[in-house]
């Protein structure tokens, strides 16, 4: 009893010492600090204002170059997401143009956006966003908080399942746009047209300019207009983005858990009715 008692105070302690560690990048000396966020852990919920200052980042500051080319805007009003109302949402959409066709001569034609039409993209094609951002190819933001991630080595990984840690995303997005800096160090090489950023996975050398600074969107909520706050921001919206659907998603797991606890209580309880006069 007692070594049962130890191992299990030590699966505890090495849980916890998992879910208090940073995440580190696979292969690289980087380290992603691990940050706290309204949606993480199985019972996690976006913050419905972050999300929409993330947003207002997002259309302020990223749209220029980056699309949401999996994201309608109806998903603007949906549960579990920003909070919009249906009015706002349609308010937005109107903001943007789409391209739809053909119409009766044959002819494409553009028109405003409506709740059913998805972000449209900063450029017609590939070839015009590389020609408008010196040759470098600005990543769409749809899935960008799933597909950059920092990678958990062991024996860390092995502890997730447990501590829920997903938000290796929205970490290593936070990292990257607070992580630029204006001194190289020595033995460090940036070409023309790059900057240096060492939270950058794919190397120190990264061609997006640093895109925050302080006052660059103005909040009316009296969030503190910091790189560090837009940067929380932008990220949870990105999770979101890449997620719309995580609370009901951890709304469903939480009830197939409590359902499977049920129905695994009741057959045992079954069986020990049946079999309750049977010797073993």
């Amino acid at each position: 009893m007692r070594i049962m008692i130890k191992t299990a105070r030590a699966l505890v302690a090495a849980v916890a010492l998992a879910a208090s560690a940073p995440a580190f990048a696979a292969g690289k000396d980087v380290v992603i600090e691990r940050q706290q966020w309204s949606f993480a852990g199985p019972f996690g919920q976006f913050d419905q204002a972050q999300l929409q200052r993330g947003f207002k980042v997002y259309r302020e500051v990223c749209a220029s170059c980056h699309g949401l080319n999996l994201l309608s805007f109806r998903n603007l009003a949906q549960p579990g997401g920003p909070g919009f109302t249906e009015d706002q949402a349609k308010a937005i959409a109107a903001e943007y143009t789409v391209t739809d066709g053909p119409n009766a001569d044959g002819d494409m034609f553009e028109r405003p956006a409506i709740l059913a039409d998805r972000f449209p993209s900063p450029f017609p094609n590939e070839q015009a966003a590389r020609a408008a951002n010196g040759g470098a190819y600005p990543p769409d933001f749809s899935l960008i908080a799933k597909a950059r991630a920092a990678k958990r080595g062991f024996p860390w990984f092995v502890f997730d399942p447990f501590t829920q840690y997903a938000e290796l995303g929205p970490d290593y997005l936070y990292a990257l746009l607070t992580g630029y800096e204006e001194n190289v160090p020595e033995g460090v090489v940036i070409n023309p047209g790059q900057y240096y950023n060492p939270k950058f996975l794919s190397g120190n050398a990264i061609g997006m300019a640093p895109p925050l600074s302080d006052d660059i969107v103005e909040y009316t909520d009296g969030t503190p207009q910091t790189v560090d706050q837009y940067a929380r921001d932008i990220s949870a919206f990105l999770m979101w983005a890449a997620e719309p659907k995580l609370e009901e998603r951890k709304e469903l797991g939480f009830r197939v858990m409590v359902f499977l606890l049920v129905f695994a209580s009741l057959l045992y309880f079954t069986k020990q009715k049946i079999w309750r006069n049977v010797a073993h």
